[in-house]
């Protein structure tokens, strides 16, 4: 029987949550990898603290992923929590702020898992006065008169970025009132009775796999997660203050 498939997202909340872990080796070695279990009438799920830093976030999720792979687990992890496609993207990233802000608004976007959580991520391209879109509109407005507060003859490229910008307004009203028909999109969570059996016998293969994991996370003992034996609880990890997310001035 294959192996379960498990999902770590990042959660709007700024929480990190792996789910589909139901067998206790995924379990086990998410834990190890700094993980929490929780257990209640959505199922079993593992979670990193809202107030962990986002570099261990991502550092500890990497990590839980390259383990449960190497126990034979398919593991869908959120690019935005890939160490190495961060580390990858870093670079041309760091230039482009509002680039990587909409990266995280798209995987967002792929990981919810209900109407509601769909609606709440694409709130933040949709906004009126806040979302990404009214953002760009404004941009592109404002470039279009600034250049021709800088060069009169410049006209036909400032009608460009004028026409640009109304394209994306045209695309706002397109999307008018599509808060409500996204709440109905999906249905309720699955059940617990829905969940896969656990399973208390290891396979040969992975059972030699989980060498690979019991190697110590070097992410889990950063922020300090206790060395205990396998099946127990993990220590929270210290909590730090995450920085406020302040919006950027308005014209």
């Amino acid at each position: 029987m294959p192996a379960p498939s498990i999902t770590i997202t990042s959660e709007l909340s700024g929480s990190v949550v792996a789910k589909g872990a139901n067998d206790d080796l995924s379990a086990m070695i998410l834990k190890h990898a700094g993980f929490r279990q929780i257990e209640d009438w959505h199922g079993r799920r593992h979670r990193l603290p809202t107030t962990m830093p986002v570099a261990d976030q991502v550092a500890i999720a990497s990590h839980a992923a390259e383990m449960l792979r190497a126990a034979r687990y398919g593991v869908d992890l959120a690019p935005s929590l890939d160490e190495a496609r961060m580390s990858t993207l870093a670079t041309p990233l760091e230039s482009y702020a509002a680039g990587a802000a909409l990266l995280q608004i798209t995987d967002e976007i792929r990981s919810a898992e209900s109407g509601e959580a769909l609606r709440q991520a694409v709130d933040q391209l949709l906004h009126p006065e806040h979302g990404a879109l009214e953002r760009v509109r404004e941009a592109l407005e404002a470039a279009g008169e600034h250049i021709s507060d800088l060069d009169d003859e410049a006209y036909r490229l400032a009608d460009r970025f004028g026409f640009a910008a109304d394209f994306v307004s045209s695309a706002q009203s397109e999307l008018v009132g599509s808060e409500d028909e996204l709440l109905r999109v999906g249905g309720p969570s699955r059940s617990g009775n829905e969940l896969p059996a656990r399973s208390s016998d290891l396979s040969a293969s992975r059972s030699a796999a989980l060498a690979v994991a019991l190697a110590v996370s070097p992410a889990a003992a950063k922020v300090d997660v206790a060395p205990t034996a396998f099946g127990t609880e993990v220590a929270e990890s210290r909590p730090a203050v995450r920085p406020p997310h302040a919006s950027g001035p308005r014209r």
